[in-house]
């Protein structure tokens, strides 16, 4: 394998993995948000049970 090939190989894969990468960064963050949300939705409908 030559080193040209080699470059040639990274750049094909090389942005998808960015992307993927990317993706989860984003996502993963919205990901905890709407976890913090279900969170705080659970105990307010907890303190409605309770009244």
């Amino acid at each position: 394998m030559t080193v040209e090939e080699l470059i040639k190989i990274i750049g094909n894969v090389g942005f998808p993995i960015a992307v993927a990468l990317y993706l989860l960064v984003v996502f993963g963050a919205k990901l905890d948000k709407l976890s913090d949300s279900v969170d705080n939705l659970a105990k307010f409908i907890e303190g409605l049970v309770k009244k």
